[in-house]
């Protein structure tokens, strides 16, 4: 099989590791089944081949595309720049992308459509989530039922949904949870690869960057642990079964 290759934006080691983790468990990979490049620390080599691979995946990170370019660090710079850089051919090929969370941003932005803080930023938690009409039809939750819980938690999202994309899935507190760009293109605001454990680190990491108020850590790792959360997962294995090639 060739390789999934699995872009990550994390620079904290330890988040980075557990979502690398995650994403072999949740797409019933093994590590030799990817080619892992952590951004933070190393650029996407020159002569990278698309054709060298299945698939693309994209982690989730700490940075938002609707910041203002002169304030972000120049490590999120380099990762966006890299990531933006694969967009063009990523559609153009309609080449098998998924983008959990930050990606949803990137797919966005690349199509022309507005993403902002100004609505439908999610505080860290379990989004409701139902599936739309296009959803039901669309292979990757083919056996997801109607509705389900996903963990979110994000600043920026999507205002709009971006033209030539068909829209999967939706809650009541961000519309656009998921959607898809011509056939093997697509995007969750949700984090399919997250579980409560993973959300619980993610939590003890990312306390002071924003996300929530310091002082509601504890709550909601307690909401967390409390949760049922496993439809999600579906999306990523369904993701690698459906696309992986020799």
């Amino acid at each position: 099989m060739l390789p999934f290759l699995v872009l990550q934006l994390r620079p904290e080691t330890e988040a980075s590791d557990d979502e690398y983790a995650a994403f072999l468990e949740k797409g019933g990979l093994c590590a030799d089944q990817t080619h892992r490049i952590r951004l933070d620390q190393v650029a996407i080599p020159p002569d990278l081949s698309l054709d060298d691979y299945s698939g693309v995946i994209v982690g989730g990170g700490p940075g938002c595309v609707s910041d203002p370019w002169e304030s972000k660090p120049a490590v999120e710079r380099r990762i966006e720049q890299a990531i933006m850089g694969l967009m063009p051919e990523i559609c153009a090929r309609d080449f098998p992308f998924m983008g959990c969370c930050y990606g949803m941003g990137i797919l966005t932005h690349h199509l022309g459509a507005r993403v902002s803080k100004e609505r439908y930023g999610e505080e860290v938690g379990v989004a409701r989530c139902s599936l739309t009409d296009d959803g039901k039809k669309d292979p990757l939750l083919a056996d997801l039922p109607e509705r389900f819980g996903a963990f979110v938690g994000h600043k920026e999202a999507a205002q709009e949904l971006p033209p030539g994309c068909s829209h999967l899935v939706t809650s009541p507190t961000c519309p656009f949870q998921m959607i898809r760009h011509g056939q093997n293109v697509y995007a969750t605001q949700f984090h399919p690869e997250a579980d409560a454990a993973g959300f619980e680190l993610r939590i003890r990491i990312y306390r002071n960057r924003g996300y929530f108020a310091p002082e509601d850590a504890d709550r909601l790792i307690a909401m967390c642990r409390a949760e049922q959360v496993d439809s999600p997962a579906r999306v990523l294995r369904n993701f690698v079964k459906r696309f992986a090639r020799d």
